[in-house]
């Protein structure tokens, strides 16, 4: 199974180390894995900030650098679903998509196809999960709370195998956290707040790191906690995941 890495923006600039440990725990599943080095930007910031059109050249790019990849991976849920769900819309009619088929947030990849049972590290900390909105409602990462489905969490299910990790989820457990790309920019107040809420939720399970699939949403909620002395650290899933690796 060859594997095409795909590290977005966030990951790549500031979080480089989620990055190291996506491409560690798949080279340890036994997975041919390859990092396209003329990789670049999805073209999600500039969907999101109304601008559809200016995606379509990183879109084509993206497609065609990892079209020839049984699956592309990445440790980013939102990402991933921009691939997945916005993909054929933009490069309808001048490109066929081949990618949107292929793309999978790791969390989703690790429990959906590997179906990994078991993992090689310890994390002996109380965690927190944060159910990012993207990987909720668009990659079905967790059962949304808002539908009545039967409840399931493939991020807890692949925590789960960690050796000395105990895991919480917080009330109101797939809220928004406030970042939302382009809505921390031009809602900055109304963003902080729901923050902080976020991160009062989170502290309140007693959890000692909060953990999630998106680089995004973690560096939102660790910027406030920063600022406010907030005695939480975050970190990617992924991370705890190839502890030890």
């Amino acid at each position: 199974m060859k594997i095409g890495l795909f590290i977005p923006c966030y990951v790549d600039a500031l979080y480089p180390e989620a990055g190291v440990a996506a491409y560690k725990l798949l080279k340890y599943l036994g997975l041919d894995v390859e990092y396209p080095e003329k990789q670049t930007c999805c073209g999600q910031p500039m969907a999101n900030a109304g601008f559809g059109r200016m995606s379509v050249p990183l879109a084509r790019k993206f497609d065609e650098l990892f079209r020839g990849y049984d699956y592309v991976v990445a440790p980013s849920a939102s990402c991933a679903a921009f691939v997945k769900e916005f993909y054929p819309r933009l490069l309808q009619g001048e490109h066929e998509c081949v990618t949107s088929n292929k793309i999978m947030d790791i969390v989703e990849f690790l429990h959906d196809v590997m179906k990994v049972s078991s993992l090689p590290g310890k994390f002996p900390h109380v965690v927190s999960v944060h159910n990012s909105c993207h990987g909720v409602r668009e990659l079905g990462l967790s059962a949304p709370s808002e539908c009545h489905v039967p409840q399931y969490n493939k991020i807890i299910d692949l925590l789960k195998l960690v050796e000395g990790i105990t895991v919480k989820e917080p009330e109101r457990k797939d809220e928004c956290c406030g970042f939302g790309g382009m809505f921390a920019v031009e809602e900055p107040d109304v963003s902080i707040r729901m923050g902080e809420d976020k991160i009062a939720r989170h502290m309140a399970t007693g959890a000692e790191y909060v953990t999630g699939p998106d680089s995004s949403c973690l560096m939102h909620m660790a910027g406030i906690a920063k600022r406010q002395h907030k005695p939480i650290q975050f970190i990617h899933v992924v991370q705890i995941l190839a502890a030890g690796l």
